[in-house]
């Protein structure tokens, strides 16, 4: 409608002011409800052709959308098990920080695999302590073991020298005897030095693998416990959050409550741009925006990302091919928009719905050298243009409380 109305300017109003003042005739006379396509053909039939071109040129050259929106994720309030609510820190619509508990979930098992955990711990200390007891045990039992066998032995080699001497106190019984005692000395002091090899391994080798293990339950059980409690993992506001002490939550199909990121939705929108505009929309483009949640606003913005591929054609492994006839409706090309200035969102509230334009600028263009004159003057007709379509979308922004509280109905 905008657009007819300024191709009317340029056409039709030209061609009634010369119906008008050079040939005289007037309206309600000569010019009637009936004869007036008769007298205003050239410039009704004008202002078609105008406004078809126009708006090819306007739309194909400088895209525009009502399909932007400042979309944001929700966090959902999960523990990573299920259990019964214990205690609460927070009330719903409360602000909370990174880091900040929520809520705490019944901890008596995971407090008492931890209790079982650390005496576990307390335990294997206590081995630690026993075996350097039994260390010291066996080094004195080593050194009796040590001494007897040295006794056998020398009263062995005593009498073996008396009966070389053929001393007659002597006998060969009593010889073999000693020799007998001698060889179980000796198994005595491998024995107990195996003993004290055995407690050296436990101190060095085993006590401390068990000890490990012990500490990694340990930590483990302090883990488990740690999970009973739900902190916020990123500053911003609770919604939805009514939980009260003995809930049941589950982690599969009942959340606490959803937390809204205080930055949420406030950096960029996601804007939805016809196809036929693919080979156009390039990032780095200037944009504006106005929105319905902040009307009688224009907002710079650019163009940042113009996402590689189109969500419709997306398909999912299953146990039916895929029949294109199905994509019924063409999918968009997705478009990221940032506002231009710092600030740019300020007053928008996360999710809201936009108009959004973006302006081919043919400035490198123009500055190029060989450019022939129909280009130049074509590239020069698609950027004058461009101010059309901003001169459009400051009239939407101006009707856009009107069409939604008046003519659609809405309040």
């Amino acid at each position: 409608m905008i657009e007819v109305l300024l191709c009317s300017v340029l056409t039709v109003l030209p061609d009634f002011l010369i119906r008008r003042f050079v040939q005289g005739k007037r309206l309600g006379r000569e010019i009637t409800l009936y004869s007036i396509w008769y007298e205003l053909r050239y410039g009704i039939t004008a202002c078609i052709a105008l406004t078809i071109v126009l708006l090819t040129l306007i739309l194909y050259f400088h895209p525009s959308t009502s399909s932007a929106v400042s979309f944001y994720r929700t966090i959902p309030l999960l523990p990573e098990g299920s259990g019964r609510v214990d205690e609460i820190y927070v009330e719903m619509r409360d602000k909370v920080e990174a880091g900040q508990r929520i809520f705490k979930l019944d901890s008596s098992e995971q407090e008492a695999a931890l209790e079982t955990a650390r005496s576990r711990v307390a335990e294997i200390d206590a081995e630690f302590g026993l075996a350097k007891t039994e260390l010291a045990g066996a080094d004195a039992r080593i050194a009796e073991a040590q001494s007897a066998y040295q006794q056998a032995l020398d009263e062995l080699e005593t009498k073996a020298e008396l009966q070389r001497r053929n001393s007659p106190s002597v006998s060969e019984r009593e010889i073999e005897r000693l020799a007998i005692v001698v060889e179980g000395r000796e198994a005595a002091v491998s024995a107990v030095m195996a003993g004290k090899q055995s407690v050296e391994t436990q101190i060095a080798s085993v006590l401390p693998a068990q000890k490990k293990s012990a500490e990694a339950a340990l930590a483990q059980a302090q883990v488990e416990l740690d999970k009973t409690v739900v902190y916020a993992g990123v500053a911003g506001t609770l919604e939805q959050f009514t939980l009260r002490k003995g809930d049941i939550v589950n982690p599969l199909m009942r959340p606490a409550g959803v937390l809204i990121p205080a930055e949420a939705g406030r950096k960029a929108l996601v804007a939805g741009f016809s196809q036929l505009e693919a080979q156009v929309m390039k990032v780095g483009m200037v944009a504006e925006a106005t929105c319905v949640s902040m009307p009688l606003t224009i907002i710079p913005m650019v163009v940042t990302e113009v996402q590689g591929l189109i969500a419709t054609g997306q398909i999912r492994a299953s146990d039916q091919l895929i029949d294109p006839q199905q994509v019924v409706r063409p999918g968009a090309i997705t478009v990221f928009l940032e506002p231009l200035f710092a600030g740019g969102f300020d007053g928008v509230p996360p999710g809201s719905s936009c108009i959004a334009n973006a302006y081919t600028n043919n400035h490198d263009a123009l500055s190029a050298k060989g450019l022939s004159t129909p280009k130049w003057l074509f590239l020069h007709v698609i950027d004058a243009v461009g101010l059309v379509h901003a001169i459009i979308l400051r009239f939407q922004a101006l009707l856009l409380p009107v069409q939604t509280l008046v003519l659609s109905g809405g309040h």
